[in-house]
């Protein structure tokens, strides 16, 4: 039996693949090694994976995660996950791999992910062979739900939501400004705080035009400051994965269009994806 599993900074997707490739789904919360620590996840796998979890039959764990850019901290996660599937050969790979893996399988092209972050990268068909960036949550992530969550969570702050959506904010979340600074800059985790807050952008009808925009601006921001730098971007298609590039894909596709840049695939989880592609490429 093999797991594959894709992590983003809120949520892990898990599959489990027996071996006549029957697939069991579930979930945990996301483990981006530059917020938790290797103690945190053995911890956490511990209390959320399931109980029924055959442990000494499963050969082969593929995590790809959110955070993962450098051997370092694909170093940690290995360690953590070597401390609880103990039976298991575990490969740590970068959220877009698994994202290119997804989308394009073996083919070449442009991928992105659009979820509690942003990350993009040129393809060619086995490994990311050019990449921007994103600077993370703090400098950059533009596009993501974090990004969106920051400008609402600004306009909150300094008085400019319109009224309407003022109140419906105040109503459903109870916030002060004082709350927001405290879940921003002392709290763990203030990227998954303020990406928490693009549902309740996606869910508004107060003011539509209010969060169209917000949301154009934002992803205006992931063209210029990120998608535009790549060499000849426009001659690929725009192949992206999470939530917010899918559930916000007509403004996306608004955006990518003022770009010269074409949508290709939009998917909201690569894990169905991402399993096929194990299926057809076994390790090994």
């Amino acid at each position: 039996m093999i797991i594959i599993a894709d992590g983003g900074s809120t949520k892990t997707n898990w599959c489990l693949l027996n071996d006549d490739n029957k697939k069991i789904y579930f979930n945990t919360e996301g483990y981006n090694p530059y917020f938790v620590t290797v103690e945190y996840v053995i911890e956490s796998l511990k209390k959320n994976l399931p109980d029924d979890l055959e442990f000494e039959k499963i050969t082969e764990v593929n995590f790809y995660g959110a955070g993962v850019h450098n051997k370092e901290k694909a170093a940690q996660l290995k360690e953590a996950f070597g401390a609880v599937f103990t039976h298991s050969d575990i490969f740590v790979g970068h959220d877009l791999l698994a994202a290119a893996r997804a989308l394009l399988g073996k083919d070449t092209g442009f991928a992105a992910i659009l979820g509690t972050g942003t990350n993009t990268g040129i393809y060619d068909g086995d490994d990311i062979v050019f990449q921007i960036n994103s600077a993370a949550y703090i400098l950059g992530d533009e596009g993501s739900g974090c990004h969106i969550g920051k400008k609402l969570l600004t306009d909150y702050l300094r008085g400019y939501m319109p009224e309407a959506v003022r109140a419906t904010f105040w109503e459903t979340f109870k916030l002060t400004p004082d709350d927001i600074q405290e879940n921003v800059y002392t709290k763990p985790l203030a990227n998954r705080f303020c990406a928490s807050f693009a549902k309740f952008v996606y869910d508004n009808s107060d003011n539509i035009g209010y969060t169209h925009n917000l949301v154009k601006t934002s992803f205006t921001d992931f063209f210029k400051n990120l998608v535009s730098h790549y060499p000849d971007y426009q001659k690929y298609e725009l192949n992206c994965i999470g939530s917010v590039g899918y559930n916000f894909r007509n403004i996306l596709e608004e955006v990518a269009d003022e770009f010269g840049m074409k949508i290709g695939k939009l998917i909201r989880s690569p894990i169905d994806d991402l399993v096929k592609f194990h299926i057809d490429h076994p390790r090994g």
